[in-house]
């Protein structure tokens, strides 16, 4: 059966984002992830988590100057001193809340910049995944379907994942994105499953919940995921339509729909 994890950043967003490690358990989660945790004390994410009973599972790197639209550091000529002190910063508070995979976003480039980016990246991400390997965390990459951004398309990223060679880089399949921007779940999954460390969904085109409203077949997938032996986490990341608990539906199946669920209930035992 997969192991769901709930984005607390966009899911459980009514109640202040300490309390959502709660919420997400008592809905049935086994897992929570998030997409940037700085603005919080790690020891007291730490302690909500612990309280919680439930695992952390996923962060991403600080991403640069998110304001200025910066999206990660990764593939940037000349900045790799600040990639390597946003791992750091990023391990540091992983140790703390006990997470083992970390998302190193690449950033965001214009296309005259792109060999030189290539370079710089393969060449960061080699360094970063001897580093959160020393730390026990595993490196991750993730296409996005996202204008400008260096990396768009799984077969991207497992083209650049077996250049770097490196056992401890592996691929954060989003399936949203990997939708909009390739498609072919089915296969990509049934032919790179040893190479992904991480899966996250949600509807496609709407970016809401992975149900029968939209494009893609999600039963299938996740039978998929089980029949094909993936162990790791599935992190639900997605926009609710009209608040979360009401749009759990989708996951009954799974043990997951609201507080004091059966499906919450069996988690439990």
């Amino acid at each position: 059966m997969p192991r769901f994890s709930a984005n607390v950043s966009v899911l459980f967003t009514e109640v202040p984002f300490l309390d959502r490690f709660a919420a997400a358990a008592d809905a049935g989660f086994q897992g929570v992830e998030c997409q940037f945790p700085y603005h919080l004390d790690s020891n007291e994410v730490a302690d909500k988590v612990a309280m919680a009973g439930v695992t952390f599972t996923l962060f991403n790197a600080p991403p640069g100057d998110y304001a200025a639209g910066e999206r990660g550091l990764a593939a940037l000529p000349g900045r790799e001193a600040e990639f390597r002190e946003s791992v750091e910063v990023a391990l540091e508070y992983a140790d703390m809340i006990e997470c083992t995979r970390l998302h190193v976003m690449a950033g965001c480039i214009t296309e005259d910049q792109r060999s030189a980016a290539m370079d710089t990246y393969l060449d960061n991400l080699q360094a970063a995944a001897e580093f959160t390997q020393a730390a026990g965390v595993q490196l991750l990459i993730e296409p996005l379907s996202m204008p400008g951004y260096f990396l768009t398309r799984p077969d991207q990223a497992i083209d650049i994942i077996r250049r770097v060679e490196h056992k401890n880089l592996a691929l954060q399949y989003d399936l949203y994105h990997a939708q909009r921007t390739q498609g072919n779940l089915g296969e990509f999954l049934e032919n790179n499953l040893h190479n992904i460390g991480h899966v996250q969904v949600a509807g496609v085109p709407g970016r809401n919940e992975p149900d029968r409203l939209g494009e893609v077949n999600w039963h299938f997938i996740f039978d998929m995921l089980d029949a094909h032996g993936y162990d790791g986490w599935v992190g639900a990341e997605y926009n609710p339509r009209a608040g979360t608990v009401p749009g759990l539906s989708w996951a009954a199946d799974w043990g997951i729909g609201g507080a004091k669920t059966e499906g919450a209930a069996r988690k439990r035992r």
